[in-house]
């Protein structure tokens, strides 16, 4: 099994007036990588920042984070380019926002950047799969794409297990409404990339919360491999 307990604090739940200092705060609690929300007013009710704020923000913040984007946008093929050439490290789309995946996969390999693929919570996991094997990872939403805060739909784990079980070594994020509460659920189910915002990034203690987050899942992960 080629895939680890990684974690993601989502830095749309930070203080926004100083984004490259709260990168730069996540890191050094222990974040694996960030995940950067891009929404565009269309697929998804709300805006947040584009490619010249991902620019600024690896101008800021140097070479190491790797910087995981999810973008929640209705024309995603638009964006390749200007994120790649911004610092962006994986591009994660919404498989609900094209009729082409396969040539927007290869494009986003092309510009140098790892593929992420995405699902809404009304989206099944059947309609991913025919891409697992060509992207590296997939992320399967636990609340409603577009607005923070919202409670982790525990429905979705069934999405999460039947991928573990169809594709052991393929990375699976879980996004939405996780933290300490509820990532038992997401690793059981076989989850290893947690995205959590507000519950990492407005703790008196995000170190401890990261650590909490990274251990409860690489132990599952561990017994998982001790099952088989």
């Amino acid at each position: 099994m080629a895939y680890s307990a990684k974690i993601g604090p989502s830095i749309l739940s930070s203080d926004l007036s100083c984004l490259g200092s709260e990168c730069v705060r996540m890191m050094e609690c222990g974040a694996d990588y960030l995940h950067l929300d891009v929404m565009d007013g269309h697929f998804v009710p709300n805006i947040t920042f584009g490619h010249p704020m991902v620019e600024c923000l690896r101008k800021s913040v140097g070479q190491d984070p790797f910087f995981d984007m999810h973008m929640m946008v209705s024309r995603p093929e638009q964006w390749v380019k200007p994120m790649a050439a911004a610092g962006a490290n994986q591009y994660t789309f919404h498989i609900e926002t094209t009729t082409n995946p396969g040539n927007l996969i290869k494009e986003i390999r092309e510009s140098g950047m790892k593929v992420g693929l995405a699902i809404k919570p009304g989206t099944t996991v059947e309609e991913l799969a025919p891409w697992a094997n060509q992207i590296d990872m997939a992320l399967v939403m636990t609340v409603e794409p577009g607005f923070g805060g919202q409670k982790f739909m525990e429905d979705m784990m069934p999405k999460v297990s039947w991928l573990r079980s169809q594709f052991p070594s393929l990375d699976i994020e879980v996004d939405g409404g996780v933290g300490p509460d509820t990532i038992h659920k997401c690793a059981e189910a076989g989850a290893n990339m947690i995205v959590s915002g507000s519950a990492v990034i407005s703790s008196d203690d995000p170190r401890s919360v990261i650590a909490l987050l990274r251990t409860v899942v690489a132990e599952a992960i561990q017994k998982r491999s001790l099952d088989r």
